[in-house]
């Protein structure tokens, strides 16, 4: 995480919005891109990125190094992923703590982990070798989860603090994320956050997501293809009033809307941002 870190909100870069946004010049903070997407060594997608990157400061989102996987990460992964951090020199990188990899099998999916001594130990490891090769700390994405594990021996915020202080590595908060398992898991989302290591985050996420069943057991799912929920809006509220402002994202990864509707969305978020920023500074 450099120290240029952009203090406002960003979106993600989508083929979609590409011709529009290196025309229009949008007023936006950064753009994410998703690691995955950029590890061939050339086509359209690196040639969108570099004259966006021209124009703007991006975060490196990955989705594939699977850092809690029991088999170790995937051979070759970590390699092409420094190549395009180092290509790119993103204000960040991030990962996600889940797994997605089984001898040699890639599963298209985002898998939740037991919170236990021995997970934290493991991704622990696999957070400094990352850290390590990348040249840089990263941060580490608290997950969507969807059923409790049996045998848990600590709560996610409690193992997410202990990551951080054991590898080095910060966080990022996704805010839907914790809505999402809230309902799924029956807990509280507000408690949650107030114990979640704020001081350790670097990045916040914002999203939407779909709800399943009937109203007495809904199930909800982390879809990434609407606007913000309300209830995501009112803890990021919540958490900048606490915090100030925090490189922020709005992810929209499916049914991607027209670049006004997405911006719309961003703007909001800047507002937040810009609201708490103009209290600190007359608190100061």
């Amino acid at each position: 995480m450099t120290a240029d870190r952009p203090l406002r909100a960003g979106a993600g870069l989508k083929p979609e919005h590409h011709r529009h946004i290196l025309e229009s010049r949008p007023d936006i903070g950064w753009f994410e891109v998703h690691a995955e997407n950029y590890m061939g060594a050339g086509g359209p997608p690196h040639f969108f990125l570099e004259r966006a990157r021209a124009l703007y400061p991006i975060s490196l989102h990955g989705v594939g190094l699977s850092i809690g996987s029991a088999g170790g990460m995937t051979p070759g992964h970590l390699a092409r992923l420094k190549k395009v951090a180092d290509r790119y020199d993103p204000f960040v990188v991030s990962e996600h703590l889940a797994w997605s990899t089984h001898e040699g099998v890639f599963l298209n999916d985002l898998l939740p982990l037991p919170y236990t001594e021995a997970t934290l130990a493991l991704v622990s490891r696999h957070v400094e070798e990352a850290q390590t090769v990348l040249g840089r700390p990263i941060l580490i994405e608290n997950p969507s989860t969807y059923l409790r594990f049996e045998g848990e021996e600590m709560a996610e915020t409690d193992f997410l603090r202990a990551l951080a202080r054991r590898s080095g590595c910060g966080l990022l908060l996704d805010l839907n994320n914790v809505v999402v398992s809230a309902v799924n898991r029956s807990f509280d989302p507000l408690t949650y956050l107030d114990t979640f290591p704020v001081e350790h985050v670097g990045e916040v996420h914002l999203a939407g997501h779909a709800v399943l069943g009937d109203i007495e057991a809904p199930l909800l799912v982390d879809t990434h293809d609407r606007p913000v929920s309300p209830e995501v809006w009112g803890l990021y509220h919540r958490l900048i009033t606490r915090l100030g402002p925090l490189p922020t994202l709005v992810e929209w990864d499916s049914n991607v809307p027209a670049w006004p509707i997405l911006e719309a969305e961003v703007a909001r978020a800047d507002s937040v941002l810009r609201a708490a920023g103009e209290g600190r500074a007359r608190a100061a």
